[in-house]
């Protein structure tokens, strides 16, 4: 996970003004930060790699599709990177659609440059923590697949709390059958300890939902 904690973050900037889009640039590359201008939002999702961490800015208005629709459509495409949306023409409505569909901030014209800084800085972290969570539920989703469907009953059977005896009733077989099937959950899931096992079922199943 070391590397992923590391891994260089990017700055997306969405928008159709020039002179924005520079001004932007040259503040966030003020603290070391990468960026990357788009001046639509088509272009961004052409050009846009899902693999990489990091947040985007974009302007509420722009020729085509508008901030607000880039937004719901990367929601719609399970999109994971954290979106911060500027505005100069901004209102209730639009700021209340913009944080049901899931933006990180919705920031208002004329704006202080250390608050940007702030929130990206917020929203990068927040994009590197996803990461993680994504490859450890991926990881646990791998070793799921490496049990028995009858290893995968005991286990659901664990996470519910049940005994190895209430267990053995249930599945109708050996305490000592339900116990080796739990010494192999243990290898094959590379848990540690029995609440290590069931934190890692239940990441599967927050991953699924």
């Amino acid at each position: 996970m070391q590397e992923t904690e590391q891994e260089e973050a990017y700055v997306f900037i969405v928008d159709d003004d020039a002179s924005v889009r520079d001004s932007l640039r040259w503040l966030i590359e003020s603290v070391q930060l990468k960026v990357l201008c788009f001046k639509s939002a088509q272009e961004f999702l052409d050009g846009y790699n899902n693999q990489q961490t990091g947040c985007v800015v974009l302007d509420v208005r722009m020729p085509g599709i508008s901030g607000l629709d880039l937004q719901e459509e990367l929601r719609q495409q399970g999109f994971v990177l954290p979106v911060i949306i500027i505005t100069g023409h901004a209102d209730v409505p639009m700021a209340v659609r913009a944080f049901k569909s899931g933006v990180f901030d919705f920031i208002e014209k004329p704006f202080n440059d250390q608050h940007l800084i702030d929130r990206i800085q917020q929203a990068i972290e927040k994009s590197r923590s996803q990461k993680v969570n994504i490859q450890r539920q991926q990881e646990a989703r791998n070793r799921l697949k490496k049990l028995s469907s009858r290893e995968k009953q005991v286990l659901d059977c664990i996470v519910a709390g049940s005994s190895n005896k209430t267990m053995a009733r249930e599945l109708e077989i050996s305490v000592k059958t339900i116990e080796t099937h739990r010494a192999n959950l243990m290898s094959k899931m590379k848990a540690g300890s029995v609440s290590e096992l069931v934190r890692i079922a239940l990441l599967v199943e927050r991953g699924a939902e």
